[in-house]
């Protein structure tokens, strides 16, 4: 794969942007508002061994392999963009060969370790994208949406980008439904925090490192997530066909025949304490969302 250059990615940007190459062959673009999300990313995925803990702890077994596969199919020799790729996460997970794979992040950091790996990096704010509209084939967010502030502004701005007969698929994304935790099953999910911290679990290894980890996740907290309304408000009326399909993160391409697995107990108990049925559909954990654009 090549490095990021101004020439590989010209014929994608938008006409009246023009981003600046950093030293690291990074191309860079303005990002408008700073806010206290977008602060905690930066920081948290450009933090050397928070990013590596991440990256060696997050979506890299054999299941999500399996289902994400199963539901992209191939994307060798095609345009691919993965919008909040951090340190790169997916493609050392799937593998392939994409005639042009470009990772937009806004860590420095996450988007240096990606490039090593083989994408093309672009520091961008996911809400204000700098690309034209239809050309890519693949459009990819693995547990993005949840780390930005408006869910809705970027997967609208993640859809203008997949060309007709292209693909968009989201992924580990909460389900509100599954979070909605109360009373006791709110007292005990805020428990955990603390033994995690005991155990050293990655992305929790330190008070220091779990808040910032926290910080960056705006819409990972019980009462909030995403729903099968958002994906079809905002993707139907741009002309895709949409497919929901909820999970527990244990099965792998099963998710696609309706097989949503069974959570962890640690779940569970938070979710019977809560008044949550944790063998319902609206119990899964996380939403995965495949829309294929047909006009």
């Amino acid at each position: 794969m090549p490095t990021s250059s101004y020439s590989v990615l010209d014929p994608y940007i938008a006409a009246d942007l023009r981003g600046d190459l950093d030293k690291q062959n990074i191309l860079n673009f303005p990002i408008s508002t700073l806010s206290l999300a977008i602060k905690a990313n930066i920081y948290y995925f450009g933090h050397p061994e928070w990013a590596k803990n991440y990256f060696e702890n997050c979506h890299r077994d054999q299941k999500f392999k399996s289902c994400w596969q199963a539901a992209m199919g191939s994307w060798d020799q095609k345009i691919v963009v993965d919008i909040g790729c951090g340190p790169g996460n997916l493609y050392a997970t799937l593998g392939g060969k994409p005639q042009l794979l470009i990772g937009v992040d806004i860590s420095d950091g996450a988007l240096s370790m990606a490039q090593r790996l083989g994408y093309t990096p672009v520091k961008a704010d996911a809400h204000q994208l700098p690309f034209i509209d239809n050309f890519a084939d693949v459009v990819v967010l693995n547990a993005t949406l949840h780390h930005c502030d408006n869910m809705e502004v970027v997967l609208e701005e993640a859809a203008r980008l997949v060309r007709p007969g292209g693909i968009l698929i989201t992924d580990h994304d909460p389900q509100l439904t599954a979070w909605n935790f109360q009373g006791l099953g709110l007292w005990l999910w805020n428990f955990r925090l603390w033994l995690y911290r005991l155990i050293k679990r990655g992305g929790h290894t330190s008070a220091v490192e779990q808040t910032w980890a926290l910080a960056t996740e705006v819409h990972h907290r019980p009462g909030d997530g995403v729903t099968p309304e958002l994906y079809y408000k905002v993707l139907v009326s741009k002309g895709f066909h949409v497919k929901i399909y909820p999970h527990n993160h244990t099965v792998g391409a099963e998710v696609l025949l309706g097989n949503y697995g069974k959570s962890n107990k640690k779940y569970r108990l938070a979710q019977l304490c809560s008044g949550i049925n944790p063998n319902s559909p609206l119990a899964a954990l996380s939403l995965m969302c495949v829309a294929t654009r047909h006009v």
